[in-house]
């Protein structure tokens, strides 16, 4: 008899989304650092399949409280899945990766909108919005609907989110030295105009070690007092935005 052949190409790096972001099989990691160990290897020309968590951590509920973006651990945000190391890769190479397709995980259809809180993230409207607020949509096929707002169905374009590769450590240094430089000017004649317009959100995020999955090498709750742990959590960049810019750029980096 002739074997089925399956079309799904095979799970790489799997997720279960009712674990905590330090609890999966696979490590997952939310900073950029070139000493953080890949947890896979491919083959150039390899097709595979990546599976994510959201961006929190699974910190925001398919519920009608917004109480969890009121209090976002923002901290530990974005969770990325790898790294993913190229056998034949080397410095310098120009890496290009296809999505072949994107979509939710099957039992987790699920996903949401909202505002933050002017005390935790806030952003440019928080004098009109200070309040956090969350709707949550259900997906169908390529549509999403809201029960926390009636009346509206639209078509969406899924995309991967944050995606990108790990810096040199030639890199990460001199993206500190800028940024660092840049958080030391608020306050002061130098300081950008930018910084009058975002409230409690700090101008850009600096490497901190509060918050950090570090892949292989661990999350720190289990990782307090590992000096080089925290050497490496004290230089990795974060995986938010790093500088606030008027809107999300993930999908450019």
């Amino acid at each position: 008899t002739t074997q089925p052949v399956s079309l799904m190409p095979p799970t790489l790096i799997g997720v279960d989304v009712n674990k905590r972001a330090w609890e999966q099989a696979v490590p997952l990691h939310n900073r950029w650092h070139p000493e953080i160990p890949p947890v896979a290897t491919v083959k150039e020309g390899e097709v595979f399949r990546v599976e994510t968590i959201d961006w929190t951590g699974g910190q925001i509920k398919n519920d009608d409280c917004s109480d969890d973006v009121k209090n976002v651990d923002l901290n530990q945000v974005h969770y990325l899945s790898g790294p993913i190391a190229i056998e034949t890769a080397e410095v310098g190479d120009l890496l290009k990766v296809e999505l072949l397709n994107l979509g939710p995980l099957a039992g987790d259809e699920w996903g949401f909108t909202g505002t933050f809180h002017k005390d935790n993230g806030g952003g440019f409207l928080t004098d009109h919005f200070p309040e956090a607020t969350k709707a949550c949509w259900d997906f169908e096929g390529i549509y999403c609907k809201s029960r926390n707002i009636p009346g509206v169905r639209f078509a969406g374009l899924i995309h991967p989110g944050l995606i990108g590769t790990a810096p040199s450590h030639e890199l990460l240094a001199m993206w500190n030295e800028r940024e660092g430089a840049l958080v030391a000017s608020e306050g002061t004649p130098q300081a950008p105009t930018l910084c009058g317009v975002l409230h409690t959100r700090p101008l850009a995020c600096l490497p901190t070690p509060e918050g950090a999955m570090l892949g292989k090498l661990g999350h720190v709750s289990a990782m307090k007092g590992d000096s080089e742990w925290a050497r490496v959590a004290g230089e990795a960049a974060r995986t938010v935005p790093g500088r606030e810019n008027g809107g999300d750029c993930d999908i450019k980096k």
